[in-house]
């Protein structure tokens, strides 16, 4: 059935967020940070104990700090009615650092139901949300959309479409690959995200997929490393916003190879997986 499109503007109150120095490791870890060298460079972001090393977060784990507990009446994705969650993949991910990701630390976390779109055959919901410390000062915003197949079909508007964040066409002027682990959905799933689609192959099938896939921001995490380190020297206080489109499935073992060109205060990137792009429409934004 179609979405109900009079859910558009629905609001969370803002609740309560806290995460710990632990949880930013187990993020780290999450999206590969130590793999390829467990004592090397990265352990700022792996290790709180290390001799003259303070420990730092990576600038894209706002995506997984969120409120603890269900949300009254399921937050804002409560307000557009009952689908199968099987039919629901990421669509983008945005995110705006207002200031560095603490360690650890308590945020109040508001969200709303920005817009929803009618693509035919499908529906596209866009969530907003914002963190505040315990000051009231501006931690981070952040933007997603879920793309649910067999949705749509109400007249509504189409949204936005077009391209946009083109990569230029020439050589990329970094070039950064990760190998993932073959159990890497079962390790990022800890950080919250428990979708069945990446740890059941029951589940999996019915949606299509001919085993668990990668959660898309597992492989976001993966890419603002390497952006993390390639453009902004791997000083999170660089890092000003992230924006990309998953556009194809990523498997747990799968090698992302990140293409960033550079220009400016500003870096289009691209993240693909042998010939297949699987996150697309990328920008950072850093100083």
């Amino acid at each position: 059935m179609p979405l109900n499109p009079d859910a558009v503007g629905t609001e969370t109150e803002a609740r309560e967020a806290r995460w710990t120095s632990k949880d930013s490791l187990l993020y780290a870890l999450g999206v590969g940070a130590g793999v390829s060298d467990p004592t090397g460079f990265e352990l700022e972001f792996t290790t709180e104990n290390s001799d003259g090393i303070t420990q730092k977060a990576l600038p894209t784990m706002p995506v997984v700090i969120a409120p603890s507990g269900p949300a009254p009446g399921g937050g804002p994705m409560g307000a557009i009615g009952t689908f199968d969650m099987a039919m629901l993949v990421h669509g983008e991910q945005s995110i705006a650092l207002h200031q560095p990701v603490p360690v650890d630390g308590t945020a109040m976390i508001k969200g709303r139901i920005a817009a929803m779109y009618d693509k035919g055959k499908a529906a596209v919901v866009v969530l907003e949300s914002e963190a505040v410390d315990p000051s009231g000062a501006l931690l981070w915003t952040t933007s997603n959309s879920a793309f649910i197949r067999g949705e749509g079909g109400w007249g509504g508007d189409r949204g936005p479409s077009g391209p946009r964040n083109v990569a230029p066409d020439r050589d990329p002027d970094h070039v950064v690959s990760y190998t993932t682990r073959p159990d890497q959905a079962l390790l990022y799933r800890l950080n919250g995200d428990r979708n069945p689609l990446h740890s059941d192959p029951k589940f999996a099938a019915r949606a299509g997929f001919p085993k668990p896939i990668l959660h898309g921001l597992c492989s976001y995490g993966f890419t603002g490393r390497a952006l993390l380190h390639a453009v902004c020297g791997s000083d999170p206080t660089r890092f000003k916003a992230f924006e990309a489109r998953f556009s194809n499935p990523v498997m747990p073992g799968d090698t992302l190879d990140v293409r960033i060109w550079v220009d400016g205060n500003e870096a289009i990137f691209q993240t693909w997986v042998g010939e297949n792009i699987v996150i697309d429409a990328g920008k950072l934004t850093f100083d």
